[in-house]
């Protein structure tokens, strides 16, 4: 091959190497982490069959979508005064651990499968119960822990989703 066209085979070589590469991460699903370190644990593990609810992942095209609204979201709370830490997002880490003690002392939660995920002093509360009685205690129950700012209740009783949208995100 002549001198003066080796530089443009490289080129050409790159190009194509770069159009595959892009061609092969397209067909790829992007890969979900959870980027945040967003907490979730399962708190109780008594129905065998209950869905099992999708942890807090998502891509990096999502994180980055969220990445503005999550920094603004926590620290308005402490630049409101409702917090004494500079982002709301600090305080799950402490929370999650406390509400699954909190389930684990009742002694009236044996008969379900719970897992807690936490965001911003948010709990959610997913899984199943027994009885629509144990979902109403445990939301109440959950209220009442210090620094939580709400509580989202994403239970079914027994271990089957009702008809319609499922109460809570499945794994894909």
């Amino acid at each position: 091959m002549p001198a003066s066209t080796k530089p443009i085979a490289l080129v050409l070589a790159l190009q194509l190497a770069g159009t595959a590469a892009h061609a092969q991460a397209a067909a790829s699903p992007a890969q979900r982490r959870n980027w945040f370190d967003d907490p979730f644990i399962q708190a109780t593990h008594a129905l065998p069959g209950c869905p099992v609810p999708d942890q807090p992942l998502m891509t990096e095209a999502e994180m980055i979508h969220d990445s503005h609204w999550r920094a603004e979201r926590g620290t308005s709370c402490y630049q409101s005064g409702r917090c004494r830490l500079p982002n709301a997002y600090l305080y799950d880490k402490e929370i999650v651990p406390r509400v699954v003690k909190a389930i684990a002392a009742a002694d009236t939660f044996e008969d379900t499968s719970i897992w807690v995920e936490g965001q911003r002093r948010w709990v959610w509360l997913k899984g199943c119960v027994s009885t629509p009685g144990q979902a109403a205690e445990l939301e109440r129950m959950v209220r009442l822990i210090d620094d939580v700012e709400a509580v989202i209740p994403q239970l079914i009783v027994g271990t089957t989703m009702p008809p319609g949208p499922p109460a809570y995100r499945l794994p894909p």
